[in-house]
């Protein structure tokens, strides 16, 4: 086991930021169903957008205006959640630098292959870390995953052109900017499409059919991944849908991933001078050249 850690630079004043982090109304917006905060005694979350969610399991260990830690037990684990705020305001206006670690966690490559909610983490803070960005931005949260449900598919507006998002998500030269993922792609059916690139990656997921301009399925083996896209009102619906996998056992990890691809690509299309919010991913064992936006 080893500890991952997330560092994200947010467009908010680090008070805006730390509300959001302790405002029990807020976190039932970005975070979670349920959340109960009585700082310095008391700070726990739970439901169906938590994994374990039946019931809190947090433990607060720390609290002040820059800096939360809190156990939470996974797994039958205690793991150690801290995060960090400090001020980063430059030329780009005021802003927070949050670093968030946490420890017993999966490294690489186990994550894609040990069982339990502690291999889902690194996927689950992604996107509650982007959620939170867009909350504290001022920017309504695009989306959470239900661990209650078997059902993986998800629609979100985007207000940019059509073909333009298509152009995001399968040229990968887009798709490497905003995803922070480096990906190789043969765009026909049939074709490669391998995150990592074809050398690093020698058992990539097959393009099962795309239209161009429209939608595209992907087979990755254990689940297709499929999105089509729709004119609506001069934006873009994107429709985003995982099946054919165990309905038993849902790739909540890989579901994670991809609403927190969706949530950075939408602020790619929609936020003036984009640049990606991600400061630092780090897990142990990530090959060099996965990962695009350290």
């Amino acid at each position: 086991m080893t500890t991952l850690k997330k560092r994200i630079r947010i467009a908010a004043p680090r008070g805006a930021v730390h509300r959001a982090l302790t405002d029990p109304a807020a976190l039932r917006v970005w975070l979670a169903e349920h959340a109960e905060v009585d700082l310095p005694d008391r700070y726990r979350f739970w439901g169906r957008f938590t994994p374990d969610g039946e019931a809190p399991h947090q433990r607060l260990r720390h609290a002040d205006d820059g800096s939360l830690r809190f156990d939470w037990d996974l797994d039958g684990v205690a793991t150690s959640v801290e995060i960090g705020l400090v001020d980063d305001s430059g030329a780009d206006g005021e802003s927070t630098l949050l670093t968030l670690t946490q420890t017993e966690v999966p490294g690489w490559p186990e994550v894609l292959t040990t069982p339990g909610d502690r291999s889902l983490m690194h996927t689950y803070w992604a996107l509650a870390l982007a959620n939170l960005a867009d909350y504290a931005e001022g920017r309504e949260p695009l989306v959470l995953c239900d661990f209650t449900s078997p059902e993986l598919r998800a629609e979100v507006l985007i207000d940019a052109d059509r073909q333009a998002v298509y152009t995001s998500l399968t040229e990968p030269e887009h798709f490497s900017r905003w995803a922070g993922v480096k990906l190789e792609a043969e765009l026909h059916p049939g074709g490669r499409w391998a995150m990592g690139g074809f050398e690093a990656n020698p058992h990539p997921a097959r393009v099962l059919d795309i239209q161009p301009g429209s939608s595209m399925s992907i087979d990755w083996g254990e689940m297709v991944q499929s999105w089509e896209l729709a004119d609506s009102d001069g934006r873009t619906r994107l429709a985003f849908v995982h099946s054919g996998f165990d309905e038993t056992q849902p790739p909540y990890d890989g579901w994670l991933g991809a609403l927190a691809g969706l949530v950075e690509l939408r602020r790619y299309h929609e936020i003036k001078n984009w640049r990606t919010a991600w400061v630092e991913v780090h897990l142990d064992g990530i090959p060099d050249g996965l990962l695009t936006n350290n």
